[in-house]
């Protein structure tokens, strides 16, 4: 069940929102940024973008990839993770058993696919009818994972929610791993972006990697980066009288460390707002209106699109959360998100649209291949459903769907016993995941990163190798 913070969390109705998510990104009415003022430096702040560094792509090697990338485009790589926040029934979605008793295949009927021999949900007729371009991995080992994005977005085993104050155990995100090793696809842009309400549910960071390597709230983000009346590129570009602003904040901070990383973030804040590059990438009312309503016009659906946008524009990694929690389906008369009939089935089509949409998008833009796109959640649904029509946590096995990044497609990737309690053959551990990712984005799969402690950590652990079936 869901803890009793998550649970005071507000709920707003996911089909009837009043505002679109381009109009909470945007504003109208009201100036947004004051530049060179103290406010627009504590405005900025806000977004992570001055009184902390931001994940804009650590090392040397990782910022001049980014540079050459933006005049070329020819190493341009990005992940865009799905997360269905709550916990999706793999029964339910993609690895269906209508052999099995109805307590256990419950109310729905599979559909065939595009493929031959795969079916998945009858409720996702436009997954069914791209699985040509998409994997499905029915055997995710999230016996490690809990209630918290944090183990399946780390791809780490020993990540994971503890209770005790050190959740995580320091360890980074999978975005955060790919702010530091890789960087941006542009020079001034973000290299890791959430796009997500809830972001302590929804959205792992840096852990122990660094503060600068923490994900940027791209809703924060966008409404920090507008020009007000009467600000433009070439008052910008004084800059003697930007360094004089800077200075004057630069006595203020305490320490050289914190000089050093606000001198750095006054640096990116300037070249995002002199470029407009990030402000255009945001603006999703650009796109043609039949595009905005394939995608759907949904938070899911306009967090699909705008993310395509952010990785058309520049940035390696975004993770996109629908809502939170939407996917806990314990029962139809167990508030807030219902049980299967009730909860489950008026989101599915939401999904399906959206990941529909992206994938098609990319494909027709020539991105598909240098985008891999990953929908997934923290595990899945106990096999037998309650009383009520829902079905609890389960952490023996998980299904997720894969698309793009060039790799095989039109395929199921291990498989799960006749009832859907446990994996079956081809184990897919978090630490394989972590390293296909790693592997998409040319990252060493050697590489480590050093603790507070001075300890080096590498970025795959438990043995983890990318995923055979996917290679």
């Amino acid at each position: 069940m869901l803890s009793g913070e998550r649970k005071n969390q507000t709920v707003h109705d996911f089909d009837h929102r009043r505002h679109t998510f381009s109009d909470a990104l945007f504003p109208t009415g009201r100036e947004l940024v004051h530049v060179g003022s103290r406010r627009w430096f504590l405005q900025l702040g806000a977004a992570g973008l001055a009184t902390r560094t931001f994940a804009v792509g650590g090392s040397p090697a990782a910022r001049c990839r980014a540079a050459a990338s933006d005049t070329t485009g020819s190493d341009r790589r990005a992940v865009i993770v799905f997360w269905l926040s709550g916990g999706p029934s793999h029964i339910d979605m993609w690895d269906p058993k209508p052999a099995a008793p109805v307590e256990i295949r419950g109310p729905y009927s599979p559909i065939t696919t595009s493929v031959p021999g795969i079916a998945v949900c009858e409720h996702l007729p436009l997954q069914a009818s791209l699985m040509q371009k998409l994997s499905i991995v029915r055997s995710v080992d999230c016996s490690a994972s809990n209630h918290t994005p944090i183990t399946m977005q780390a791809g780490n085993a020993l990540a994971r929610r503890t209770d005790d104050g050190n959740d995580g155990g320091g360890y980074p995100s999978m975005g955060s791993v790919a702010a530091k090793f890789r960087g941006p696809n542009a020079p001034d842009l973000p290299a890791f972006v959430g796009l997500a309400d809830s972001w302590k549910a929804d959205v792992w960071g840096a852990g122990h990697l660094g503060q600068e390597y923490e994900p940027v709230r791209g809703s924060e983000l966008a409404g920090t980066l507008e020009l007000v009346k009467g600000i433009n590129v070439a008052r910008l570009q004084d800059r003697r009288e930007l360094r004089r602003q800077f200075d004057r904040l630069n006595r203020q901070a305490d320490g050289a460390v914190a000089m050093r990383q606000v001198d750095r973030s006054h640096r990116m804040a300037f070249d995002m707002l002199a470029s407009g590059r990030v402000r255009d990438a945001f603006d999703i009312a650009k796109e043609p209106d039949g595009l905005r309503d394939a995608y759907g016009r949904v938070s899911i659906g306009e967090k699909a699109l705008l993310a395509r946008r952010l990785v058309e524009a520049g940035v390696t990694f975004v993770l996109v959360s629908g809502r939170w929690g939407y996917f806990d389906h314990h029962g139809d008369n167990v508030p807030p998100w219902g049980g299967i009939q009730k909860g489950l089935t008026p989101i599915l089509p939401t999904i399906d649209r959206a990941l529909h949409s992206l994938v098609t998008d990319l494909d027709a833009r020539g991105m598909l291949d240098s985008t891999l796109v990953l929908m997934m959640g923290e595990f899945g649904r106990t096999p037998v459903l309650s009383a009520d029509g829902g079905r609890g946590h389960w952490t023996n096995c998980m299904s997720m769907v894969v698309a793009g990044g060039g790799l095989p497609a039109g395929q199921v990737v291990g498989s799960t016993d006749s009832k859907g309690y446990g994996v079956k053959d081809g184990l897919v551990k978090p630490a394989d995941l972590a390293a296909t990712v790693f592997r998409h984005l040319r990252v060493d799969l050697a590489s480590h990163w050093v603790n507070p402690q001075g300890r080096p950590i590498p970025i795959v652990t438990d043995g983890g190798r990318p995923i055979p079936e996917l290679s």
